[in-house]
């Protein structure tokens, strides 16, 4: 049978050296707020003037419909955008297969390589799926790190679902402050001794939460649209304390907005302030919540014991409906 070789990777291109932008620390009026079915929050954007810097730049693509968006001009496909720091993206996922008498049919790597932000350490695994399956994943940008795992069984019988121990599916971590990774798979008898039911291996780097090992995986492999993994993303390359020493370029813009250093690679993020919710990027996309206006009841039920020793006694009225306080204060 012919031999079938297929490469398969993500590659996130530089933006092109002819684009000429400049950091936006407010986005535009009239920025597109969505791409399809994705919410598309700033600092990220999707044309000039609506994302902080290049890291940022998304692209929408409407020849599909719905529309798909794009990390910066490359085939990485966004699925999930989160202000807490942490983005949902595509997965490709690296196969053996092999005919009975174990001539390797297909062959398929799978690779990633980031310019900016890195891997999430946290929030995915490397996962072997066969029952005859060596795979090894490795990078040198940011975090130079190799691991591997094997998953091996001798019948389907013998394998759990929902279980990534070594029997018929392994995992293993990825290490902070990863910005690729190259995933290679092999195998030890090339399934002859498993082709009836097993005749392909698979490696790929997967968010943990978000997959579920199942011994139909072994006979034929279909969750190929599901499989994503974590981007943790971040703000430039300097710390809380040395970004604030430059108001113009300091992303955290809202006056109820607090930063944090990255956990994972170089950079800063910012949060709302404790008892607001929102967008700490924009001005005034921190708003107070309701928790925030009832712990302000709270200081007034302190304060009115005292109300009588102020020059100007005042009276206040106090109103809950439904999950809102409202809160008036009559002098």
């Amino acid at each position: 049978m012919k031999k079938t070789m297929a490469l398969l990777g993500m590659l996130l291109i530089a933006i092109l050296s002819s684009r000429t932008t400049v950091a936006t620390s407010q986005p535009k009026p009239g920025c597109p707020a969505s791409c399809g079915d994705l919410t598309i929050p700033f600092p990220f954007g999707t044309s000039d003037g609506c994302y902080l810097d290049d890291s940022f730049l998304l692209t929408c693509n409407n020849t599909y419909n719905p529309p798909k968006t794009f990390l910066g001009e490359s085939n990485i496909q966004v699925f999930d955008i989160s202000l807490d720091g942490q983005m949902g993206v595509t997965s490709f996922i690296a196969r053996n297969c092999y005919n009975e008498s174990g001539s390797l049919v297909r062959h398929d790597v799978a690779w990633l390589r980031l310019s900016r932000f890195f891997i999430s350490s946290t929030r995915n695994k490397f996962t072997a799926v066969g029952c005859d399956t060596v795979a090894v994943i490795g990078g040198s940008e940011g975090q130079k790190y190799a691991s591997g795992c094997v998953a091996y069984c001798d019948r389907i019988g013998s394998v759990a679902n929902d279980s990534c121990l070594g029997a018929g599916c392994c995992q293993t971590s990825i290490p902070p402050g990863a910005r690729d990774y190259s995933v290679e798979i092999s195998s030890i008898s090339n399934h002859t001794n498993v082709s009836d039911f097993n005749p392909c291996g698979y490696a790929f780097v997967v968010e943990e939460e978000a997959f579920s090992f199942s011994s139909l995986d072994l006979m034929a492999f279909t969750k190929w649209t599901s499989i994503h993994l974590v981007l943790d993303w971040a703000v430039g390359n300097e710390t809380c304390e040395e970004a604030k020493k430059n108001s113009s370029s300091y992303a955290c813009q809202d006056v109820n907005s607090e930063c944090y250093n990255s956990t994972n690679g170089p950079g800063y993020r910012c949060n709302c302030s404790s008892g607001y919710e929102g967008n700490p990027y924009l001005m005034g996309g921190c708003q107070g919540t309701n928790t925030h206006l009832c712990l302000f009841h709270q200081f007034l039920n302190v304060l009115i014991p005292f109300k009588n020793n102020f020059p100007h006694p005042f009276t206040f009225q106090f109103i809950f409906q439904e999950e809102n306080c409202h809160i008036s204060l009559l002098l």
